[in-house]
């Protein structure tokens, strides 16, 4: 018996389903890429990527990366950018630094260092929406100025952490089966939790995905959209500071040049993760994914014996591809009537 034309075949109302499942969840994209990279790279070391040492080593790592890409995240959906996250990485935990070696006790050290990472967001967000300054121009220049204060605030000689005021067993020791995670892990999870549910729950994340799709019919609505875009350079430069802390604590010196090249991984991250550029759109567990990837390829290039020189080649050529998908993916899906039914 033969179909009726206008009956929609089975394979167009899968592809329906499909489209409206990708507009719902971005971030499927670089989940498909992760399990791809996965499995090459588990086939590619021998076996030797998946065992518990080696994912041990990607874990504990993996916090540093991902708290900053969560934050970068959060703000391209509201539509900003910023480049400075990876010379807020170097300040923050360089100023708690400083100010250890001078006496003070962590408590307080830590909260300035803080401080002064949600301070360089407030200023960002600032002069980005009371100037009209686009923020890819405000951020560049206070990446300048913060590395430079950063080396200045140093003297030119890393200070080193005084480890009997400094409670390493809360943010970087190893802890569960087989010390298998570091506490930065479960600090990690944590905020992912709390960012997922800003984002998915609140009138706040309902303001940063309209602020960021469409400022006009945002503003019209009543929605404080500078205020908001504030708040989000606030926050992201906060991850940013603390995910810097965590790796100083874990290494044992403020290094004036830790995160230099972060920031763009940053947005490799969530731009890999689904986040579109032009925002509105994007998921907090996208940025992690698309940080997962970043640790990933760059520990996998290594198990398989490749040039270490290629990992950038590999990220630039994943973050353009990305870039590419997601535009096909979201062009079809609009073309394309997604049904709500069943």
């Amino acid at each position: 018996m033969r179909r009726p034309s206008n009956v929609p075949s089975n394979d167009t109302i899968s592809m329906k389903r499909f489209f409206k499942i990708y507009l719902e969840k971005p971030e499927l994209a670089g989940l498909v890429f992760l399990a791809i990279l996965t499995i090459v790279f588990q086939a590619r070391s021998g076996g030797v990527f998946l065992n518990g040492v080696n994912l041990q080593g990607i874990l504990g790592l993996l916090p540093e990366v991902a708290l900053v890409a969560m934050g970068v995240t959060l703000l391209m959906i509201c539509g900003e950018f910023d480049l400075s996250v990876g010379s807020v990485f170097a300040l923050t935990p360089m100023s708690m630094a400083v100010l250890l070696e001078a006496g003070w006790p962590f408590l307080p050290a830590i909260s300035v260092g803080l401080f002064v990472a949600m301070a360089v967001g407030f200023v960002n967000g600032v002069l980005t929406v009371k100037f009209a300054i686009p923020s890819f121009i405000t951020t560049l220049g206070m990446l300048f100025v913060a590395r430079s204060l950063t080396v200045v605030i140093s003297g030119g000689f890393p200070p080193l952490l005084p480890l009997n005021v400094i409670p390493k067993w809360l943010f970087v020791t190893y802890v569960g089966p087989g010390d298998m995670f570091r506490v930065s892990f479960i600090w990690f999870v944590v905020i992912a939790v709390g960012m997922t549910l800003l984002l998915s729950r609140t009138n706040f994340g309902n303001w940063v995905r309209a602020t960021g799709g469409f400022l006009p019919a945002a503003k019209s609505m009543g929605i404080p959209t500078k205020r908001v875009k504030i708040a989000c350079f606030m926050i992201c430069s906060l991850l940013a500071g603390f995910a810097g802390t965590l790796q100083v604590m874990r290494l044992g010196a403020p290094l004036p040049s830790i995160g230099e090249g972060l920031e763009l991984q940053a947005v490799a991250a969530a731009v890999i993760g689904g986040t579109a550029l032009t925002g509105g759109i994007g998921t907090i567990l996208g940025g992690i994914i698309g940080a997962t990837l970043i640790r990933v390829i760059d520990n996998g290039l290594v198990l398989s014996q490749v040039d270490a020189n290629w990992f950038k080649m590999a990220l630039g050529a994943l973050t353009v591809f990305a870039v590419i998908l997601n535009a096909w993916l979201r062009k079809k899906a609009k073309s394309i009537k997604v049904e709500t039914g069943k």
